[in-house]
């Protein structure tokens, strides 16, 4: 699942969750999305400590795609060396 389904799907499971919705829940939001991340992506994020819900979710996306274009070049470096 790449980060903005799993952003889409989380984002729809808490409106089921008023607790998220709330100032006060913000930290557990950021730290309920971040820990169901891949584990290299989570590895990522959670060095840079970011705080604000939105911001986690935009750098997310961002390391996901930079993750997938790194795995495609790999995979045809190595089809083209045979």
């Amino acid at each position: 699942m790449s980060v903005s389904e799993y952003a889409a799907k989380f984002e729809g499971l808490c409106h089921f969750a008023p607790h998220y919705n709330t100032m006060e829940a913000e930290e557990d939001k950021y730290v309920k999305f971040e820990n169901g991340l891949r584990p290299d992506i989570k590895q990522l994020i959670g060095f840079s400590e970011i705080r604000d819900f939105p911001t986690l979710v935009n750098k997310s996306q961002i390391c996901d795609k930079d993750s997938r274009a790194k795995a495609s070049y790999y995979k045809a470096a190595n089809e083209k060396r045979g």
